[in-house]
């Protein structure tokens, strides 16, 4: 790339999944015998390399959740991830408005695009705004990380969307911005400030209680990616990853597990550290106006055919 990162390649086979909040596929090493896990992520590997002196590091390459299939989900899909060292959030935001706009002039020569009957402006600067904000925006109510517990549950309850015991006041005013908010942003904006129970692996604001430096960019109602401050404590990083297992213990297949040997390498000192997933299945959904994730890919996840179906 023209910025100096430089592009690499990470193992698809993981012995533990992690560097996302997601549901894997498993498979056995029959030589092994051992269970291996299809990669939901490649960011503790390429974390692991900006610990290793690479200070901007990219790989462009296919995730496997084992999760539902929808107009924007497919269970495979491909992604850019990008590592940078010395550089914060506020820095990754400028870096994925010019990476979008820019792709838009080269494919299509123009930063404003026809998506669905809508005009969709990708000229930066991009708005930045935070949860909390733009739930307000949308519904008048006023959420926090630190609300009663309750009080979220209701407002999370009231979207018909069922709570689960487990949830704390981080995931629940997540999950009432998504039912509530994120499909009714046009944008382009950058929703920033996320709760830290569902960032396990980024940085605490430097100034809002609860939260951590996280943003994802939204378009026409669906976030085309995740981003934040990375966390270079290892111990804060193993107390996150115990909440995870935790979670995983009780039933959680998206929780994350505990990984030792990210953690190794993080006390040999990771740097202040940015790091960016973009989904570029859904980029190309919005630069040829596919209104589903299917009309991108060539061969798609589909239903089995059902005898007489």
């Amino acid at each position: 790339m023209a910025q100096g990162f430089v592009e690499v390649e990470t193992p698809i086979l993981h012995a533990i999944p992690g560097g996302a909040v997601a549901r894997p596929f498993v498979t056995h090493h029959n030589a092994l015998d051992a269970d291996l896990y299809l990669r939901i992520a490649p960011e503790l590997f390429l974390k692991r390399l900006v610990v290793g002196g690479f200070e901007k590091v990219f790989e462009i390459g296919r995730l496997f959740r084992n999760e539902g299939i929808s107009p924007r989900h497919n269970p495979e899909f491909t992604t850019i991830e990008l590592y940078w060292a010395y550089a914060d959030y506020l820095d990754m935001m400028v870096l994925v408005e010019e990476l979008v706009a820019g792709v838009a002039d080269d494919v299509l020569g123009t930063h404003v695009l026809q998506y669905q009957g809508r005009e969709l402006d990708l000229t930066p600067p991009w708005r930045r705004a935070t949860m909390a904000e733009l739930v307000h925006e949308h519904t008048g109510t006023t959420v926090h990380a630190r609300m009663a517990r309750d009080e979220l549950a209701a407002l999370v309850a009231s979207t018909g969307a069922k709570v689960e015991e487990s949830w704390g006041p981080g995931k629940l005013m997540a999950e009432y911005y998504e039912k509530t908010t994120e499909t009714e942003l046009w944008g382009p904006v950058f929703v920033t400030d996320f709760p830290e129970e569902v960032s396990p692996l980024a940085r605490r604001h430097r100034d809002g209680p609860g939260l951590v430096e996280r943003f994802e960019p939204v378009l026409a109602g669906r976030e085309l990616g995740n981003a934040f401050s990375e966390l270079i404590d290892p111990d804060d990083q193993r107390r996150r990853f115990t909440e995870q297992a935790a979670l995983h213990a009780a039933g959680d297949d998206e929780a994350m597990q505990l990984d030792e040997e990210y953690l190794r390498a993080m006390e040999y000192g990771l740097p202040p550290t940015a790091g960016m997933g973009l989904g570029i299945d859904r980029l190309a959904m919005l630069l040829t106006d596919a209104a589903n994730i299917r009309e991108v890919i060539a061969f798609p996840t589909l239903r089995p055919e059902r005898p007489g179906g």
